[in-house]
């Protein structure tokens, strides 16, 4: 089943949640009957509630329908991950990249679980401390590795087009677990996040 593709997974766009941003564009001045804007609450409602439907997700049961018995024990990375969410201060975008590291504890996860489950979380109204402790405590708590890293990278809308309008601003957050609060572990796991090894 195609993972992005809105229309698989049966979301209906509620007259309601339409209405609503009929009467928020009307609010703002905007002629509501123009050509251009006609169709624009059912295409912002729709795109509201694709971006917001990690809240009919479970990012527990995505780890664990690939989860497979392994005698690896050295770390395993995922860096580079796209991230999209909305900021929920604002509800303005935050967007960036994830890393992510565990070290197996006779359970591997298949590989692209891990992007998955980064993508249930953003896909809520999000501030991005939290996002990074939801992806390290699902990925503890369901998989019980040895150890577990992750480190967020994001430039956020909020600080770009408004308030203090700094357009060059990158927000880190990092979260680490067991093995990884081990400075030798974690330092390992940042100098290959930051490598190019090609």
């Amino acid at each position: 089943m195609p993972y992005n593709n809105f229309e698989e997974y049966n979301i209906k766009v509620t007259d309601d949640i339409k209405d609503k941003f009929k009467s928020i564009i009307t609010d703002l001045g905007e002629d509501i009957g123009r050509e251009g804007i006609e169709k624009t609450p059912e295409r912002a409602a729709k795109a509201m509630q694709f971006l917001t439907q990690g809240y009919h997700q479970d990012p527990e049961e995505i780890l664990r329908s690939a989860m497979f018995k392994e005698d690896y024990d050295d770390m395993v990375i995922v860096k580079d991950i796209e991230l999209y969410s909305l900021c929920e201060h604002h509800m303005l975008p935050f967007f960036g990249k994830a890393h992510i590291a565990y070290i197996p504890n006779g359970q591997i996860v298949g590989l692209s679980k891990l992007p998955r489950i980064v993508d249930v979380f953003a896909r809520r109204l999000q501030v991005q401390e939290r996002l990074t402790h939801n992806i390290l405590e699902c990925i503890n708590n369901t998989l019980k590795p040895k150890g577990v890293a992750v480190v967020i990278e994001a430039a956020h809308m909020c600080m770009m087009m408004r308030g203090v309008q700094k357009q060059n601003s990158v927000t880190t957050t990092s979260g680490f677990r067991g093995q990884f609060e081990k400075i030798e572990t974690r330092t390992e796991f940042l100098r290959l996040i930051t490598a190019d090894l090609s």
